[in-house]
């Protein structure tokens, strides 16, 4: 399952109120820092929802023990967060450090660079753990490194993850039923998709099916794939490599040939009517029918999208476009790595401490524990060296358990690759499927742009121009495929996206580019 995590502000009065995990409190001082000569940190974090208090017994517990700490969690629901935050960030009681970057974007950290401590020289003195992942992998340095040359964040790089990322999964069961091949081209599929609108594959001698249908909220871009486009997480704000070089997606030729091929299968009634103007709930309805209705529909896995009609549908693959090649959607360095994972404020006393016990996060052990759960929890080391990922109770589904039981996506983590084929994973969980696929489709993927940084300066103009950017490139293309046009009004688009800044945009994130792999080429 993928989740996505976009964290929004709102400056209003705290709300009555605070969740916190096993009486922790979020007190209005900054309690006792030490309880019997241990150092006391209060640390902050932001949940999906609330936490097993099986996995704070686990490997957090012991790693506060040999670290000689006692970390207080004062921790809040997402739901919350968007009107807590300014008050935290404000109100003069800071936490020591926050946990997981779902808690503040690269924006707030840096409109609030004087609240947090640079954290290089710690880095060097008290983390070799973390220095030895530097060594192995680059470009986790790179992506902490501010222009400025401070770190103020610690990075992440999550185990078990694939290389592709959201993809198209197809109704095999109407294949079979009206003797179809799959399809292995963008003219196929097309033809395919007329004979799921006029051939009643679901077999209830309705003409209800919608060939192409809802999913994740990347209709168009998942639909002209064949094209050589691909749907980068939204922190990458649409920037893609093309021929080495960034390039903002939408103004391609690639981008304009696909709309256009779009259109026209919108015009033949290829695609869901209302895709874009139904909400996920409405579009989730559509592909959970009990009677199957979508033919082809995007997202994570065919359970993920689908429910209890999963078993009809399988992974299409890779489609060869115009070019005669094939792609999938791939940008590992923004789905499976990140920045602001922990943050140390300025409140914070004894800080080489802390630091200490964070670096004990980035091993094999320990990052395989903080994603599915502790040893004996979640998880089990067997003699051998590997670590068996353990089936959950009854009645709850392995994403779910993980969440529940550990960090999963949040808080610093690093293993060697290596390591993750000694991770033994039961057939029924989500990533065992999505690794399959990946096997089968990595071979696709091309390089995506970067996990970047910017300078505070750069975060306000990119920010405040990509809000217009993107909002007129969403009108104009739900507008081409629905209506058309794309041929004619190209230049006009084109020439408008610059009016509104899309050449200084793309400069800087040129700029950005250019000094991250100087960075990792370091």
């Amino acid at each position: 399952m993928s989740l996505s995590k976009k964290v929004t502000v709102a400056s209003v009065a705290l709300a009555a109120g605070l969740a916190v995990l096993g009486g922790c409190s979020a007190s209005g001082n900054n309690a006792d820092k030490k309880e019997s000569g241990t150092p006391s940190y209060r640390i902050a974090t932001v949940r999906w929802s609330d936490w097993g208090t099986k996995f704070l017994k686990g490997f957090v517990a012991k790693s506060e023990k040999q670290a000689g700490i006692k970390v207080k969690w004062d921790t809040y629901l997402n739901a919350d967060w968007g009107d807590k935050k300014s008050v935290v960030m404000s109100g003069g009681d800071l936490p020591d450090a926050f946990w997981g970057d779902i808690c503040l974007t690269d924006a707030e950290v840096a409109k609030n660079q004087d609240s947090f401590i640079p954290l290089e020289k710690y880095i060097e003195k008290d983390m070799p753990n973390l220095q030895r992942a530097f060594k192995k992998d680059p470009k986790l340095k790179a992506m902490v490194t501010s222009p400025n040359g401070h770190i103020y964040s610690l990075p992440k790089k999550s185990p078990m993850r694939p290389t592709i990322t959201n993809q198209l999964f197809i109704n095999k069961t109407w294949l079979d039923k009206l003797g179809l091949k799959m399809p292995t081209t963008y003219t196929e599929f097309i033809k395919v998709l007329t004979a799921f609108k006029n051939d009643d594959p679901n077999g209830n001698g309705k003409a209800d099916e919608i060939p192409y249908g809802a999913g994740n909220d990347d209709a168009i871009l998942n639909f002209i794939q064949p094209f050589g486009i691909t749907s980068p997480n939204t922190s990458a704000q649409n920037m893609v490599m093309q021929d080495g070089k960034p390039v903002y997606q939408p103004t391609t030729t690639n981008y304009k040939k696909g709309i256009a091929w779009m259109a026209d299968a919108y015009k033949k009634g290829l695609i869901d009517s209302q895709i874009f103007t139904e909400d996920a709930s409405q579009g989730q309805a559509k592909v959970q029918a009990k009677t199957p209705i979508v033919g082809v529909a995007a997202g994570w896995t065919a359970d993920a999208i689908f429910g209890a009609n999963a078993k009809q549908y399988v992974a299409l693959p890779p489609l060869k476009g115009p070019d005669g090649k094939r792609y999938v959607n791939s940008d590992p360095d923004h789905w499976n790595y990140s920045r602001n994972e922990f943050m140390v404020t300025t409140h914070a006393k004894n800080v080489d401490k802390l630091m200490k016990w964070a670096d004990k996060y980035y091993t094999n052990d320990a990052t395989i524990q903080t994603y599915y759960g502790s040893f004996g929890i979640g998880t089990k080391k067997l003699a051998n060296g590997n670590v068996q990922v353990l089936t959950p109770p009854e009645g709850q589904s392995s994403d779910i358990f993980a969440w529940t039981n550990s960090f999963r996506d949040f808080g610093p983590k690093y293993s060697d690759p290596s390591f993750d084929k000694k991770v033994e994973l039961p057939a029924s969980n989500g990533d065992y499927e999505k690794l399959q696929l990946d096997k089968a489709y990595k071979q696709y993927a091309r390089p995506a742009f970067p996990n970047v940084t910017f300078s505070p300066e750069e975060l306000q103009t990119t920010s405040q121009q990509y809000t217009d950017i993107s909002t007129f490139v969403t009108q104009q293309s739900s507008k081409w495929v629905t209506k058309g046009g794309v041929n004619a009004e190209w230049d006009g688009y084109v020439s408008k996206l610059n009016q509104m800044g899309l050449k200084d945009f793309v400069k800087i994130q040129r700029t950005a580019y250019n000094r991250y792999e100087k960075t990792l080429n370091k």
